[in-house]
């Protein structure tokens, strides 16, 4: 058993993992189903939940609010606050991916020293701990 890890979630690696699981890499689905990782979702994540959702790009069964909060409790993910460290870090990434979204998920992993799971191979040249 290796070390446990502090993994958060991509906005589409959390949205597969309530939607349509099948879409997760077995690597995502082995580590998200390790009971010793802790699962962290970004509050920039469900930011642009709440945006796909209002511009009709997300279809979800509740409205966003209440689909977060349900979705963190069931699977015992922690919500992780966008704070002032890690939107300093953002403005001194490069612009390898145009996403600000991405970006400040980048920045909240090398700060806090979280593995971002994700299939976005744009966010590798950053240097963050990236699990696929």
């Amino acid at each position: 058993m290796g070390t446990p890890l502090r993994l958060l979630l991509d906005t589409c690696t959390f949205i597969w993992l309530t939607q349509d699981p099948l879409r997760l890499s077995s690597v995502a689905r082995a580590a998200i189903d390790d009971p010793n990782n802790e699962l962290l979702l970004s509050h920039v994540s469900v930011w642009e939940i709440v945006n796909k959702s209002q511009a009709g790009k997300l279809h979800l069964p509740a409205p966003p609010r209440v689909w977060v909060e349900e979705q963190l409790t069931a699977r015992g993910v922690i919500d992780l606050m966008i704070d002032l460290a890690s939107l300093g870090r953002m403005s001194e990434l490069p612009l390898h991916h145009r996403d600000p979204f991405d970006r400040l998920l980048v920045a909240q992993a090398l700060v806090h020293t979280l593995t971002v799971v994700s299939p976005d191979a744009a966010l590798v040249p950053y240097g963050a701990a990236i699990s696929w």
